[in-house]
């Protein structure tokens, strides 16, 4: 039955795909309220719950895609170069969102510190993908699309220690695996970095190489590689998706000029399905459970912690006010908050399940609201339109008078 309803909402997405590329129709949004129409407690279609392995797995799943693709758009070279305005977003305004949502659901929804500190780590990721219109737009300014690519894609791995970390204090462990943290990190890191460039070097051996048929499949060996690695070693599999992804981008751009549009219709298909799972879970007595305080604390998390955070950060940066406001009205929730999200619930902490409505609540507002404003904000970056119908026609008017006005003052002056 899930399969059925995937490929039918599928479908319906494909057909309506020119319509939500000009409007603000969104994809996501699609898949995200056709979960929540066929699920448990809505219409019964879907038989999905938050401890069905299908989710977790489903949602990590997407996010490691998602960011191998997102590490692959942007190499170590432009990365360095280019990392003045990233480097705030993350140095800043990464620890600023988390402090500020954790003040909110502290004092707003009422959780203790140690789970406030913990649903702020989890919601202080970002995903360009609910922004893709701003992200994949040639008429946005590079610089603003490179900042949101690039914080997007090292978010998620960064916030991930902090989660850990939190969630051993929100159980009242006396360990909090400083060592075991540290190790998965690195070893991500090594996975990600050491595996495609093993890859790329056998290719560019004399004895081997790929057809053009299978070429796009080697950025698909070389993620799956990582993924089963990641796995069997424990190591961080999202700092080591976006390793990898840079690393291709870097030393490889044969193999990932082969990838590239391939694997964004990978991760575009497994994001899909994760959000399709995703608003299964929500139904009208899910968010029933939550309190109005738990309501205005997902509102503020999204109208006031990321963009007062953006707004310290990106002081004296030189980023224009419409580059900027773009920026920090574009922190969209996505799967890294819903993989951390469930961690929490697997965890069986005593404050897991508000921890989790509270999380899934801001994701599904984030969604809707950010996967709707992309065009709109998108549009607003492109030059023609900035200038009212009526000046065009005037301009178009007074150019060819412009030359005859001269010509009379020169006829007159020779009589």
């Amino acid at each position: 039955m899930l399969l059925l309803s995937f490929a039918v909402v599928l479908l319906m997405a494909v057909l309506l795909s020119a319509l939500a590329h000009r409007t603000i129709l969104s994809t996501a949004a699609l898949f995200l309220v056709a979960g929540f129409i066929l699920g448990e407690d809505t219409t019964g279609l879907l038989h999905l719950h938050s401890d069905s392995p299908i989710v977790a797995q489903l949602a990590e799943l997407a996010l490691f895609a998602v960011l191998f693709t997102d590490g692959m758009r942007v190499g170590w070279a432009d990365l360095r170069s280019a990392w003045r305005l990233p480097g705030r977003a993350l140095g800043w305004g990464l620890p600023l969102t988390l402090l500020i949502t954790a003040l909110l659901a502290h004092f707003v929804a009422g959780l203790g510190w140690p789970e406030a500190l913990l649903i702020g780590a989890i919601l202080a990721p970002t995903d360009p993908v609910f922004a893709a219109a701003l992200v994949g737009n040639d008429k946005v300014p590079a610089r603003l699309r490179h900042l949101l690519n690039v914080e997007s894609g090292v978010n998620d791995g960064l916030a991930l220690p902090f989660v850990v970390l939190l969630l051993a204090l929100a159980a009242g462990s006396d360990d909090l695996h400083l060592g075991k943290i540290a190790s998965e990190l690195a070893v991500g890191l090594l996975i990600g970095v050491l595996v495609p460039l093993l890859a790329i070097a056998l290719e560019r051996t004399r004895w081997l190489a790929a057809s053009a048929a299978y070429a796009p499949l080697n950025g698909v060996a070389i993620g799956l590689l990582v993924l089963a690695l990641g796995k069997i070693t424990h190591g961080n599999l999202f700092l080591a998706a976006f390793a990898a992804g840079i690393t291709v981008a870097t030393f490889g751009p044969r193999e990932r000029a082969a990838f590239e549009h391939f694997g964004e219709n990978i991760a575009e298909l497994l994001k899909l399905a994760a959000l399709l799972v995703f608003g299964a879970l929500i139904s009208v007595r899910f968010l029933g459970e939550i309190s109005w305080a738990g309501w205005a604390f997902a509102v503020l998390a999204i109208f006031v912690a990321r963009p007062v955070a953006l707004w310290i950060s990106f002081l004296r940066s030189g980023l224009g006010v419409r580059e900027q406001a773009a920026a920090m009205w574009f922190g969209p929730k996505g799967f890294a908050s819903v993989v951390y999200g469930l961690l929490v619930l697997e965890s069986g902490i005593a404050a897991g399940d508000e921890v989790f409505h509270l999380v899934a609540l801001t994701i599904v507002i984030s969604i809707l609201l950010h996967s709707s404003t992309d065009v709109v904000v998108a549009r607003a970056f492109d030059e023609s339109r900035e200038a009212p119908a009526w000046f065009g026609v005037l301009h178009r008017v007074r150019r060819p008078l412009r030359p005859r006005r001269r010509d009379r003052d020169s006829s007159s002056a020779d009589g």
